[in-house]
């Protein structure tokens, strides 16, 4: 059995409303991933998705926990730093792995690493001040 039908009116509105948000932004990345033209631009939308929908749903489960406790649950805020630290690190090693493999395949869509080189040694100097 479930105490779920314990749970008070409101709690059940905002954490429903929390599950929706999640499980729609979770699918529009995944249509993203779908629809999208080529990898670079495949890999921000599902990462976003991923992250917001997984915040959402999370916010909801600390809203039910919470109200069926009666006290403050927060071992999601756990969770939610822990997909909020490793998303944008994936993301991240995956585009770079990508760009290797694209520069060194000779893909002429990315632009090779001369070009970008010399971007770091045009930008202004900061002495940190």
């Amino acid at each position: 059995m479930t105490h779920l039908a314990e749970l008070p009116a409101w709690a059940q509105l905002v954490a429903s409303f929390f599950i929706l948000v999640g499980a729609v932004v979770t699918l529009i990345g995944a249509v993203g991933l779908l629809t999208l033209r080529d990898f670079y631009d495949r890999i921000h939308a599902p990462t976003l998705g991923s992250t917001w929908g997984t915040g959402g749903i999370l916010l909801a489960s600390i809203i039910i926990f919470s109200t069926l406790q009666s006290r403050p649950v927060l071992h999601e805020v756990l969770i939610a730093v822990f997909v909020t630290v490793t998303m944008p690190v994936v993301l991240m090693l995956l585009g770079r792995a990508a760009l290797y493999r694209d520069r060194t395949e000779g893909v002429e869509t990315v632009p090779p690493m001369e070009a970008v080189s010399g971007l770091a040694e045009d930008a202004p100097e900061t002495d940190g001040k």
